[in-house]
């Protein structure tokens, strides 16, 4: 694009990365601010989320293939402009949702396009903080133990990293299930766990969760490795181990048929079915994202480097406008 043309089109900030590495590739940039096609809605976005998977896409781990790009993919925010044939939303709108995983990847900028059926009403009890914090991490835990593991009261349900991202609020959806929750955490974090709903805690530093949890129907796995195989060991017959872990350890799947239980891996997507029962616990109280710190969009690499540390307990978010910057 010429200058001439860049001076006629509306521009905006955004964190762009011309290359694979640390944080420091992460850099603030002047873009064409994008509008909206077919069934899209553009949206000015307030608050967008960081995730595991920014910074593992970040250094070349993912599935983006070569940069540039600008990562992202959670929203919260207030429709700017819709494109032809979306009636969901109108400018004005506050809404909150999921840009397409992994290919729709950009909300770490002042505007972002997305499917108008990705994204539903901000839920008016919380902030564009809280919004931003909610969609991908909540749509994993939903699709996770809704739509593959169809946990239902009474159900035993072991969440693995259950302070995490995904796991504090995977804690909060099983218990609005109706299941019994076994979360392994260390334990400065049980006292907070308990806050939000978790039944039985094991601190995974001091004792083996394989020998501790028991009889469990389901189990939610965020890491991968050896702690798939273990997890195995305690599930009952025709229980099943739900992976977010794209590929399996070595044998996962030989150990669970040997031993009479199921294994599953899966990736979240964009899901507005999901997305609006998940707004609807946000709006009834029974779901709520843990907010460990938020950073300026200037600060992205900031936030990265306080994700990699591994020790975050909830969620770290981007804010757009100081007006919504805050740490809890």
């Amino acid at each position: 694009m010429s200058e001439a043309q860049q001076d006629d089109q509306p521009m905006m900030t955004a964190m762009r990365q011309e290359e694979f590495g640390g944080p420091e590739v992460l850099h603030e940039v002047q873009v064409p601010r994008p509008q909206p096609g077919v069934s899209e809605i553009l949206i000015r976005v307030h608050a967008a989320g960081v995730n595991p998977t920014d910074w593992k896409h970040r250094s070349g781990r993912r599935f983006l293939g070569e940069p540039p790009y600008t990562l992202g993919w959670d929203v919260s925010g207030v429709v700017e402009a819709v494109g032809i044939g979306v009636t969901l939303h109108a400018p004005g709108d506050e809404v909150i949702g999921m840009l397409p995983y992994p290919h729709g990847a950009g909300s770490h900028a002042e505007y972002v396009v997305g499917p108008a059926r990705a994204f539903v009403p901000k839920p008016a009890s919380v902030d564009h903080v809280q919004g931003a914090a909610i969609p991908l991490a909540a749509l994993t835990a939903w699709q996770c133990l809704v739509d593959v593991a169809d946990v239902s009261a009474g159900d035993r349900v072991l969440i693995h990293a259950a302070a995490g991202g995904v796991g504090h609020l995977a804690v909060q959806i099983a218990k609005a299930l109706g299941a019994y929750v076994v979360g392994t955490a260390s334990s400065p974090k049980h006292d907070l766990l308990r806050e939000l709903g978790a039944d039985e805690l094991i601190d995974y530093r001091t004792a083996d969760f394989a020998a501790e949890a028991k009889d469990v129907d389901v189990v939610l796995d965020t890491l991968g490795g050896d702690t798939q195989l273990r997890s195995l060991e305690t599930l009952r017959p025709g229980g099943i181990l739900v992976s977010t872990v794209p590929f399996p350890v070595e044998g996962r799947d030989e150990a669970a048929q040997r031993l009479g239980v199921r294994a599953a891996s899966m990736i979240v997507e964009a899901d507005q079915a999901g997305m609006r029962a998940i707004a609807e616990l946000v709006e009834d109280g029974q779901l709520r994202a843990v907010i460990a710190e938020t950073f300026p969009l200037a600060e992205a690499a900031r936030a990265h480097e306080a994700g990699e540390t591994n020790r975050t307990t909830g969620k770290l978010v981007l804010t757009m406008e100081d007006g919504e910057a805050r740490q809890a």
